[in-house]
């Protein structure tokens, strides 16, 4: 299945980009391109793309504005936004989120990272950044509902799986969690999948913030 992308960004040069990175991959290909917000909610409302990569500063609309506009609550069917950015202000992660965004990617992260969070939208997934997993942490582990969240899971989590949990708390991608645990990418899915189904979890997001809460790792620091 080709997964289609619309990209968002005022930089011509940006998106050109953005669309040899994507475009090599045989699985992704750009269906549009938008220069400011306004064309942005327009283009994606007519063209009903997988994934939006949105920047954050654009003419008019604002990233955050757009997200809203597609995936914010309320909307009857909304689209999956990935917000991609040189700012990684604190604000901006958190307004993104809020609006509905699934990802948030620093435009200085490795393609292989961009090509994952586009991945993991389309299959409803969230990825972050992992250089803004602790702070986003910070913000967001209190949040899931503690029910579920807050307590030990009904299954206990294998020894890989605990392994693996430790690899996306401390904000490892699903190529570098393989890598490191010498496994394949399917089995990581594998153990995620399995993961999520047992503690209760939408995504690596609130999987993470049950590691902090359940200290399988150290907790994060009051500085980024």
């Amino acid at each position: 299945m080709t997964i289609r992308i619309l990209l968002a960004d005022d930089q011509a040069m940006i998106r050109s980009g953005l669309r040899l990175i994507l475009e090599d991959e045989d699985d992704l290909t750009v269906v549009g391109e938008a220069s400011d917000g306004a064309e942005a909610v327009e283009l994606a409302r007519r063209l009903r793309p997988d994934v939006c990569l949105v920047d954050i500063r654009m003419p008019g609309l604002d990233g955050i504005d757009v997200t809203r506009a597609l995936a914010g609550p309320g909307v009857a069917d909304p689209l999956r936004v990935v917000v991609v950015t040189t700012f990684d202000l604190d604000e901006y992660v958190h307004g993104a989120l809020h609006a509905g965004a699934v990802g948030f990617v620093l435009k200085g992260a490795a393609p292989a990272l961009l090509i994952e969070a586009v991945r993991a939208a389309h299959a409803g997934d969230a990825l972050i950044s992992p250089s803004l997993t602790l702070r986003l942490l910070r913000g967001l582990a209190p949040a899931p509902a503690p029910t579920v969240l807050g307590r030990p899971p009904g299954r206990p989590l294998s020894a890989r799986e605990t392994e693996v949990v430790r690899a996306i708390a401390r904000g490892r991608t699903n190529q570098e969690i393989a890598a490191d645990l010498f496994i394949t990418l399917s089995t990581v899915k594998s153990h995620l999948t399995a993961v999520q189904q047992k503690l209760g979890a939408r995504n690596r997001v609130e999987i993470a913030a049950w590691a902090w809460q359940h200290h399988l790792v150290d907790p994060p620091l009051s500085h980024p």
